[in-house]
C-alpha cells in the first residue's frame, strides 16, 4: 500500500473560496480513482491561502485486471451493425463470442482491461483534476491566456507537488510541471522546500512559519484572541464566521489586541463591530459590564518582532474606518426620518407593484387596520406612524455603507428624534423574525408593523403571479411565509391569513415548520382536509390536540375503527341521508337558499329527516345499541368542544367511541341479508365517521 501526497499551490486564494475549494479537490480526486476502479479510503484535505492539499494513504500499487462484458447484436444482424459494435467495443469478429439468449444466438465482446500501475493511473488523474476544477471565479495568466482553452484557476497556478511514496509522479499542466518543492511562508522563509514524503509534509511547512491544517490555524486564532482580550481584562465578541475567514487568510496566525479612541464609542456598538469586522475583519470585545470596549484583535500573518508596530498600523486604518463610520452616524441624524422616508418614492420596489414608498403606504394601512381591528393590541397611531418610517433608513449614507444594518439604524434614528419608544422600537425589530433562530417580536406596535409588512409582500408577489417554483424563492416568499405563522402562533393572533393559493401556500410552509418541531405532516393535512380553515392559531391547537390523541392507545385503536368504517362505506359507495335523497330525484330544500332567515328553519327540518331516517324498523342487537347510546353523548360533546376551541376535550369525547366501536365490529354484521338493517348499520357507521370529522379528517392519517 501507498502514501500520496498532492499540493497545488497558487496567489491568494480568497478565504470565502477555501471550503468549496477543500470540496472540490475531494470530490474530482474520488472521481478519477474511482474510474479506474480504485477504491479511496479517508482522505485528508487541507487550505491555506497559498495551497491546496491532498494526502490519501493505503492506496494500492496497482490496480487490478478486469474483465468486462459488451452484448452486441444476434447472429444474422447486417454487417454493419456487427462492425460497428466490434469497433465500439475495440474487438475484431474472431474475438466475438456466441451466446443464447432466449432462444437466441448473440454476439458478445470481452474486453479484458490489463491492470495499470498507481503512478500511471495518478499521472492520467492529477491534470484532469486541475483542468476540471470549478471555482466561483476563475482567471487565465501569462501568455497562454490569449487561447480560451487556456487553463483556468483562481489564481495564478504557480506549483504542483505530486508525490507517491516519495517518489514524483510527473505530470505537466499548463506549462508547470511537478516536483518535490514548495514553497514557505512568503515573508518568513526564503528558498524551496523540498518534501519527502506525505509524513513530513505538515512538518516542513510549519518550520518555514506555514500551518498547513486549516483547522489548526482556526483553532490558534479562536484560543489566541479569547486569550489577548482576556488578558487585558476583556471578554472577546465570540464569531467564529471571523474565525474561519482569518483562518482562510493567514498561513501564519498571531492573534494581537488593540485599541482605537474612546470617542468613537458614541457611535452605535453593531456600527462599530461591523466596520471592525467587514471592512477589517477585527474582532471585538465588550468590558465587565458587557458593554462595548474600544479594543480589537487583529490576526496578523506574521510573527513579529515588535507587536507594537503592527497594532499601531492596524489601529490607524480602523481609526479611518470608524471615522467614516462616526461621519454618516453624524450626518444622518441631520435629516429626520419622515424626510428621508420621502426618498422612497425613488426606489423601485417591482416594476408592477410600484416604488418603495408605495409598499410603505399599504403596508401603513394594514398595519393600522390590524390594531383597530383588534387582532394586534397595538395603538393603530403609533403602529401606522412605525410603518410610514421603517424603511426610510433604507436611503441613509450608514445603511447604504451597511445594509445589514437596515431597521436597526431606524431604530437609533428614531430614538435619538425623541419617538415614542414603541414607534423606534417597532422600526429596530419590523424585519423579525428573519430566520428560524431569529427572536419573534412581542411588543404589539412591532407585531403590528412586522406582519402587515410581510403580508403585503406575500400577497402582493402572489397577486402579480410572482410564486415560489421548485428550488426558486427570488423574492424570500417562502421565508416569509414562516416568519408570519410564527408571528402569529406566538403571539396568539386570531387572523384569517388568506384564500386559495396563498392559503395552500402558507399549508405548506406549515407543514414544513410543524414538521421540524416534530408534528407530523400527516396529521397537518387531517386538520386541512377539513376546509374553511385560515385561523392558524386555532388550527396548530387542533394539530397539537390530534398528535397527542393519535399517539395513544385509544387513538390508534379508534384510528383503525375508523378506517374500518370508511372502507366499508367506501366500498358500499355510501353517502348518507344526502345521497338517499338525490337518488328519490326529490329536490334538496337547502339548495339555493340565500336567506338568512329562511336557512335555519329548512335546516332544521333537515335535521327532523336525519332523525326520520335514522329511527329504527327493528330492534338493534345490543353492540349497535351501544354505539348508538355512545354516539348520542359523545358525538355532541366533541362538536361543543370544537365549537369552543377546547380541542383535547373534543379528542377525549372521541376517545369514548373506542371500546363502542370495537364491540360493533366483533358483534355486528354490517351486510345484514336484510336491506332496512343494512341500511341503518351503513347510515350509523357514517355517523360514526361525521363525527370523528368534525374534529379531523382521520381519512389522511397514516398507519
Amino acid at each position: 500500500m501507498a502514501n500520496f501526497l498532492l499540493e497545488l499551490r497558487c496567489e491568494e486564494i480568497p478565504a470565502r473560496m477555501q471550503a468549496g475549494a477543500r470540496a472540490e479537490l475531494e470530490k474530482l480526486f474520488r472521481r478519477e480513482l474511482d474510474a479506474a476502479g480504485v477504491k479511496v479510503g479517508e482522505l485528508t484535505i487541507w487550505s491555506t491561502p497559498r495551497r491546496l492539499a491532498l494526502i490519501a494513504r493505503g492506496l494500492p500499487l496497482a490496480t487490478e485486471a478486469v474483465s468486462e462484458e459488451a452484448k452486441g447484436p444476434p447472429e444474422g444482424a447486417p454487417d454493419a451493425a456487427i462492425d460497428g459494435f466490434c469497433k465500439k467495443a475495440g474487438v475484431t469478429r474472431e474475438q466475438l463470442e456466441l451466446r443464447d439468449v432466449k432462444g437466441r444466438m448473440t454476439y458478445f465482446a470481452v474486453i479484458a482491461q490489463p491492470g495499470r500501475a498507481m503512478t500511471d493511473v495518478l499521472a492520467a488523474a492529477i491534470p484532469a483534476i486541475i483542468r476540471d476544477f470549478s471555482w466561483p471565479k476563475s482567471m487565465r495568466w501569462g501568455a497562454a491566456s490569449i487561447t480560451t482553452d487556456a487553463l483556468r484557476w483562481v489564481r495564478p497556478l504557480s506549483g504542483i507537488v505530486a508525490l507517491l511514496d516519495g517518489a514524483v509522479i510527473d505530470v505537466e499542466v499548463g506549462g508547470i510541471r511537478s516536483g518535490a518543492t514548495t514553497r514557505g511562508h512568503r515573508f518568513h522563509h526564503d528558498g524551496d522546500i523540498t518534501i519527502a514524503s506525505t509524513g513530513n509534509y505538515a512538518e516542513k511547512l510549519r518550520a518555514a512559519h506555514v500551518i498547513v491544517d486549516h483547522e489548526e490555524r482556526a483553532a490558534i486564532i479562536r484560543e489566541g484572541a479569547a486569550k489577548a482580550a482576556a488578558d487585558a481584562g476583556l471578554t472577546l465578541v465570540a464569531d467564529e464566521g471571523l474565525v474561519i475567514e482569518n483562518a482562510g487568510l493567514t498561513e501564519w496566525p498571531v492573534p494581537l489586541l488593540g485599541r482605537f479612541d474612546e470617542d468613537f464609542l458614541d457611535v452605535p456598538p453593531e456600527v462599530i463591530q461591523l466596520t471592525a469586522r467587514v471592512n477589517q475583519k477585527y474582532f471585538v470585545c465588550e468590558d465587565a459590564d458587557g458593554k462595548l470596549a474600544n479594543a480589537f484583535v487583529c490576526t496578523a500573518n506574521i510573527d513579529p518582532s515588535d507587536a507594537s508596530v503592527v497594532v499601531d498600523g492596524n489601529r490607524k486604518v480602523l481609526a479611518a474606518r470608524l471615522s467614516d463610520a462616526r461621519f454618516f452616524w453624524e450626518q444622518d441624524q441631520k435629516t429626520p426620518l419622515a424626510q428621508h422616508a420621502h426618498k422612497l418614492a425613488r426606489i423601485t420596489f417591482h416594476e408592477k407593484l410600484g416604488t418603495v414608498a408605495d409598499k410603505v403606504e399599504r403596508v401603513a394601512s394594514l398595519a393600522r387596520w390590524l390594531c383597530e381591528q383588534g387582532i394586534v393590541a397595538g395603538d393603530p397611531a403609533l403602529a401606522e406612524q412605525a410603518a410610514r418610517l421603517a424603511k426610510a433608513d433604507l436611503v441613509t449614507e450608514m445603511v447604504g455603507e451597511f445594509p445589514e444594518l437596515q431597521g436597526l439604524m431606524g431604530g437609533y434614528y428614531a430614538a435619538r428624534e425623541g419617538l415614542p419608544q414603541e414607534v423606534s422600537d417597532a422600526i429596530r425589530d419590523h424585519y423579525k423574525p428573519v430566520g428560524q433562530g431569529d427572536d419573534v417580536p412581542t411588543a404589539p406596535v412591532t407585531v403590528a408593523v412586522s406582519l402587515a409588512d410581510k403580508l403585503d409582500t406575500l400577497r402582493s408577489f402572489f397577486a402579480i403571479d410572482e410564486k415560489p417554483t421548485g428550488s426558486k424563492d427570488p423574492f424570500a416568499l417562502r421565508r416569509a411565509a414562516l416568519a408570519v405563522i410564527r408571528l402569529i402562533a406566538e403571539n396568539d393572533l386570531r387572523l384569517g391569513v388568506a384564500e386559495g393559493d396563498l392559503l395552500d401556500f402558507f399549508a405548506d410552509r406549515l407543514k414544513v415548520q410543524q414538521r421540524e418541531a416534530g408534528v407530523r405532516h400527516d396529521l397537518i393535512d387531517a386538520v386541512f382536509a377539513l376546509g374553511g380553515e385560515d385561523d392558524l392559531v386555532r388550527l396548530l391547537a387542533r394539530v397539537h390536540a390530534l398528535q397527542a390523541f393519535v399517539t395513544t392507545e385509544d387513538g390508534a385503536n379508534l384510528l383503525a375503527g375508523y378506517k374500518r368504517a370508511a372502507n366499508i362505506l367506501k366500498k358500499e359507495d355510501w353517502h348518507g341521508i344526502e345521497g338517499e335523497i338525490a337518488a328519490t330525484g326529490e329536490e334538496d330544500p337547502l339548495a339555493g337558499v340565500d336567506d338568512p332567515d329562511l336557512a335555519p328553519v329548512i335546516a332544521a327540518k333537515m335535521a327532523d329527516r336525519h332523525a326520520a331516517a335514522s329511527t329504527l324498523s327493528y330492534t338493534p342487537e345490543p353492540a349497535e345499541k351501544a354505539l348508538i347510546d355512545a354516539l348520542d353523548t359523545a358525538a355532541p360533546r366533541a362538536a361543543a368542544a370544537v365549537d369552543s376551541e377546547r380541542f383535547a376535550d373534543a379528542m377525549a369525547a372521541l376517545a369514548t367511541l373506542r371500546a363502542a366501536v370495537d364491540r360493533f365490529f366483533e358483534e355486528v354484521t354490517v351486510n345484514d341479508a336484510d336491506a332496512g338493517k343494512r341500511a341503518a348499520r351503513l347510515a350509523l357507521l357514517a355517523r360514526f365517521r361525521d363525527a370523528v370529522h368534525r374534529v379531523a379528517d382521520f381519512s389522511r392519517i397514516e398507519g
